[in-house]
Parts: C-alpha cells; sequence; structure tokens
C-alpha cells in the first residue's frame, strides 16, 4: 500500500532504479541502493492541450521511444490486466487527471499546491522514479501517457520544485511544508484475528474489518477533529486509504500527525500473545461512540462470520483475557466437554457463569470492562500509524489500477460503505471491453455530435466512482475559495 520513506529529502532518489518497485508494505529506505542513470533529459516543458479523455479514435497515440516500454513487463496480474497497452489505453481514455489535478491543486488555476507536488511513478520494468513534478494537468497527463506506470504515488507539496531539489539539497528551502492527513488499512494487519483469509488473500467476510475501520476513523476525524473533506479509497487489493484534504490537516506538521495517529491508536502490540487493549476508565468518548458503533459488527461479522475462538488454542487466548482465574476455570472445562461449540456460544457463556456464581471473587464491573476492551480488540481499526505520521510518505494515487489485480483504485462512498464490494470494483480490462461494447451499440446513431459528447469514461462501470470522486472535489473547491481569496490577498500586500 502505501511506502514509507526517508525522512530526509535528500536521500531521495530521482533516477532510474533497476529493482523491483516497492511493495506494498516495503519501506523505500530498505530498497537495494539504485545505480546512478540521469533521466532529467526525458522531460521536456512544453504543454499539452489535448483533452482529457481521449475518444476511441486516439487510443492508438504513440509512445515514441519512451524508455517506459524498454524493460521486459513482469506481471502479477494477468497480462492482459496490466501489460503496457492495456495500461496505455487506461490512461488516454479513463482516467480523470483533470478532476485529480483540482484536487491536489485546491483550485482550478494552477498554483504551487500542484507545481510544487512530488509524484512518483513505478515504471512497467520495476524501475521506479521519484520527485516528478508538472505545473499543469495536461502535462502530468502527457508525462503519463509517455512513462505508462503501471501505478503512481502522490507525496507531499515541497517548499520549491521537487526537480530543482539537487541544487538546493543542503538548504532549508527545500522541505515538505504540505499534504494531505492520511490513513492506511490493511487487511495483513488483522491475519492474527481473521479466520477466512491471510496474506494478500480477501473475501466478503473479512472486508467487514475494512468497514468497520471506515466508520470508527471517519467518525472520530469528523467528530473529534472537525475534517469535512475525507475521501476513503480502495487500495485496488486488501485494503483502504483515507485522504483528509481540509486546509488544517494538509498543513499539519509531523508532530501534530503523531498526536492524531497516536489519539487513534487502540490496539498495541506484536502478533504473539499479550493483552493489546489497555485503556483508561471512564471511557473517552470516542472510545464510548467507537463501541457503540462496532457492537453489531461483533456480533454478526465476529461471533458468527469469524468464528474466532472455535479453535482449542484461540479459545485459550480469549480465557486469558478474562480477569477471574476461576471463572476462566469453568468455562474451559465447559467448552473442554463441548467439543465444537461456537464462537458466539461461548461469549454466552462468559456471562451465563458469571451470574451462576463459579467465583466468589468476581468484580462484575472489572468483568464488564474486560469484555469491552475484547470487543475492541476483535473490532477496532488496526492503523498502520506510521504512515500517517509523516508529510514525507508517499500513498498511491486514487483511480490507478493496482497492478498485482487489475482492479482499480476507486473511491468508497460512506453513504453505500456497508454495500461496497472490493471484489466487484472494475477491472482494467473490463472498462475497456465496456467501451467497445458501448461503440457497438451506438456505432449505428447517426447523430455523430451527440455520440461524441458521451466521454469514454461515461460508458463504463468507472462512472459514478468518478462522479463522487468529481463531486468530492466540487465540494472541497466551494470551501477552498474564502482561503485562496485571504492568500491572494496576502500575497498582493507583500512588496
Amino acid at each position: 500500500m502505501p511506502h514509507s520513506v526517508s525522512d530526509s529529502p535528500q536521500t531521495a532518489v530521482d533516477e532510474w532504479e533497476p529493482m523491483k518497485a516497492p511493495s506494498d508494505t516495503t519501506p523505500i529506505e530498505l530498497q537495494t541502493a539504485p545505480t546512478e542513470m540521469k533521466v532529467e533529459d526525458l522531460f521536456n516543458d512544453e504543454e499539452y492541450d489535448d483533452e482529457e479523455f481521449k475518444g476511441s479514435e486516439n487510443v492508438t497515440e504513440s509512445m515514441g521511444s519512451s524508455p517506459a516500454t524498454a524493460g521486459a513487463l513482469q506481471p502479477k496480474a494477468p497480462a492482459s490486466q496490466s501489460d503496457p497497452e492495456t495500461m496505455q489505453a487506461f490512461y488516454q481514455r479513463l482516467f480523470p487527471f483533470r478532476h485529480l489535478f483540482q484536487w491536489l491543486n485546491h483550485s482550478v488555476k494552477p498554483s504551487t499546491d500542484f507545481a510544487h507536488r512530488e509524484f512518483a511513478f513505478t515504471l512497467p520494468n520495476d524501475a521506479y522514479l521519484r520527485y516528478q513534478s508538472f505545473p499543469t494537468a495536461d502535462l502530468l497527463r502527457k508525462h503519463v501517457v509517455r512513462l505508462n506506470p503501471s501505478r503512481f504515488e502522490i507525496g507531499p507539496v515541497y517548499t520549491a520544485n521537487p526537480r530543482d531539489r539537487k541544487t538546493l539539497r543542503r538548504s532549508a528551502n527545500f522541505r515538505p511544508m504540505a499534504k494531505e492527513l492520511v490513513f492506511d488499512i490493511d487487511l495483513t494487519d488483522y491475519d492474527e484475528i481473521r479466520t477466512c483469509c491471510d496474506l494478500a488473500n480477501i473475501c466478503h467476510k473479512c472486508w467487514s474489518f475494512v468497514t468497520m475501520a471506515i466508520k470508527v476513523v471517519d467518525s472520530a476525524l469528523r467528530n473529534d477533529f472537525g475534517f469535512e473533506h475525507i475521501m476513503w479509497v480502495y487500495s485496488g487489493r486488501r485494503g483502504a486509504h483515507a485522504w483528509v484534504s481540509d486546509k488544517r490537516a494538509r498543513s499539519m506538521d509531523d508532530q501534530k500527525r503523531k498526536a492524531v495517529a497516536g489519539y487513534l491508536e487502540v490496539i498495541k502490540g506484536g502478533a504473539q500473545g499479550g493483552k493489546k487493549v489497555n485503556i483508561k476508565r471512564p471511557l473517552h468518548p470516542h472510545i464510548t461512540r467507537s463501541l457503540d458503533l462496532l457492537k453489531e459488527h461483533f456480533q454478526r461479522d465476529i461471533l458468527q462470520n469469524q468464528d474466532p475462538w472455535a479453535e482449542p488454542k484461540k479459545a485459550e487466548h480469549l480465557l486469558r483475557l478474562l480477569p477471574d482465574k476461576t471463572l476462566s476455570d469453568a468455562l474451559r472445562k465447559k467448552w473442554d466437554s463441548a467439543p465444537g461449540r461456537s464462537s458466539a456460544n461461548k461469549w454466552a457463556d462468559i456471562d451465563a457463569l458469571a451470574k451462576a456464581g463459579v467465583s466468589k471473587t468476581l468484580d462484575v464491573k472489572v468483568l464488564l470492562e474486560a469484555k469491552q476492551d475484547i470487543v475492541l480488540e476483535y473490532t477496532y481499526p488496526r492503523l498502520d500509524v506510521e504512515v500517517s505520521k509523516k508529510q514525507i510518505h508517499l500513498l498511491k494515487s486514487p483511480l490507478v489500477v493496482h497492478p498485482g489485480t487489475g482492479r482499480v483504485c476507486v473511491p468508497i462512498d460512506n453513504n453505500t460503505l456497508e454495500t461496497f464490494d472490493p471484489l466487484a470494483a472494475p477491472t482494467v480490462t473490463r472498462l475497456l471491453d465496456e467501451i467497445d461494447a458501448w461503440d457497438k451499440s451506438n456505432e449505428m446513431d447517426d447523430d455523430r455530435d451527440t455520440t461524441q459528447k458521451v466521454q469514454d469514461y461515461e460508458k463504463t462501470s468507472l462512472k459514478p466512482y468518478v462522479d463522487y470522486f468529481r463531486t468530492h472535489v466540487a465540494r472541497m473547491l466551494r470551501d477552498e475559495k474564502p482561503m485562496k481569496r485571504e492568500r491572494d490577498e496576502e500575497d498582493a500586500m507583500e512588496f
């Protein structure tokens, strides 16, 4: 998913790197040192004024001698999902460059919010290209089509153009100054409690963990921090990312980001044993609200669908989380005599035996608190907090194609969160097939002008996701206008 990068911009790389592109979980600083091969000459600065979404007649636009096709492609997804020709068609016909520009620029008028933004490209030959920047959406589109990356990441806005960083390397004039506050949910962090899948595999049962996490984090960001412009994006495989675009969030320094991440961190400790939730009483309002949001999910998605304590070893972990040894011993004896007892029944047994008085020393209040902690351990978000702590972290762009699955990283509408199906997210080949099918069904239409008004993305199942993204951007731009006006007035006052 996101990539952790070095805290110091001076150590970053902007050369061709003949190494594997970073995996979803591998920090960049752990990669093999790249060989030196300059790429400055690859780029020129001419504007690109073609329309954003090319029609069917334009998809054969040549890439010329772009180095992006020089290396042999090693696709993780089926070849048809991620080969260069397919990806080039996707960028030319479907990717919403102008909406992305407005989202990152916070205005329709070009500014340094976009021009000083870092982009990083993972190329088809697994080279990784960093510290790229573009003054306009058209120029970004031109170079993406030329490079034809398997995906690209978005970094911070710097105090100067990232392309000039070498001349400013030892100067305080080059540093990250703004970036969206981001969060990362990865289902591999749930492997110790999900019983249906592991590693990169997902299903509808374990996707409920992502749904729970989105509900809790989104509620906290809105109610406790007052953020409004939050967009959740499917990672394309096994998780989701949050992008918080409010100006207050973008301008946070690393210490403030760390504080927000710490506020949301409840699950602590490694994958091996031990109690992972240790919260103070009385409960913080955020925890109380989270328990209320999660209680129904615990009954349905955890006890019934995951059945986490069906195995004796897992049941033993549950017993260790209870505060009374006599009660735990009684439960162990009951469960040993009834192999195959479901997790839902085992959970009910805790209260039943407690009320039966099997332990004379049981403190009912302490038992209730222990049960709350257990609910949180199995439902509360498990965030990769390191992703959220630093401005300099790179995160995969929304609406790119995940090279491992071919699925588009589509935004998730909070209003339909419960019904979002990651396995039904559109794949790039499916989208291109849908364009062909639409064109074929409309080829007999004599009204050519009407047909040409339909952009390619509107012919596909990507349309509701692009429309959602566009609406999200429009709301943000509306709220940014007063801020931009104030900034312009401040600039005008400087002589």
